[in-house]
């Protein structure tokens, strides 16, 4: 189950285990963090929401920015990351097989204070990226990953790590679900069914 709103997410987690609305989840580990990166992103004029159980942040109808916790970290991540100008060298790869998404990873408000005027500067750059309509030129495959399952991806970087380690044939197995179906919303909700097979170290049709 994943939260309603941005609120709710902050006040009971983001719904991607068993600690959902208990005071073990990952949100409450970071959340003076995330109350930090939520406040940067919504003084910027994005549209917030939650998508995929984190907050999320967009512009014109185009995503732009996530917000969201790990384990070991909270982030902000940008959907548009590699065609950013990164001068400070805070821009990570969110696993592998990403080609688009790029996250700012942060342990303490210190480190945000120290690093906020630039992650503010990247927030201005992906606006401008949306507001332009840049794409993110993607390598060729023979069945690339739908747009939807790489979304779920880009915002788990353990998940991604897991897809990763998948055999091409387990790989292809959750590519070729996801993409088989004909609306949008139904690729959504094939994505975020995989993810428990995903890392599980499953294909779509094991058991």
């Amino acid at each position: 189950m994943s939260p309603v709103d941005v609120d709710a997410y902050l006040a009971e987690g983001c719904g991607r285990c068993d600690r959902y609305q208990t005071p073990d989840c990952k949100v409450h580990r970071w959340q003076e963090l995330l109350v930090a990166l939520r406040a940067l992103a919504r003084a910027a004029g994005l549209r917030e929401e939650v998508k995929w159980g984190s907050p999320c942040y967009s512009l014109d109808g185009k995503n732009v920015l996530m917000v969201a916790a790990y384990n070991e970290f909270a982030c902000i991540s940008f959907f548009k990351g590699t065609l950013l100008e990164d001068e400070a060298d805070l821009l990570e790869s969110p696993g592998p097989n990403s080609q688009a998404v790029r996250l700012v990873k942060f342990t303490s408000l210190a480190a945000f204070a120290a690093h906020r005027a630039a992650v503010v500067a990247l927030v201005e750059q992906a606006m401008g990226l949306a507001r332009t309509g840049a794409r993110v030129v993607f390598a060729p495959a023979p069945e690339p990953v739908p747009d939807e399952l790489q979304a779920v991806l880009d915002a788990d970087p353990e998940l991604a790590e897991s897809f990763a380690a998948l055999t091409p044939g387990r790989q292809r197995s959750h590519v070729l679900h996801v993409a088989g179906a004909k609306q949008e919303a139904s690729r959504r909700s094939r994505a975020e069914k995989c993810a428990e097979k995903i890392r599980a170290g499953k294909g779509f049709l094991d058991r």
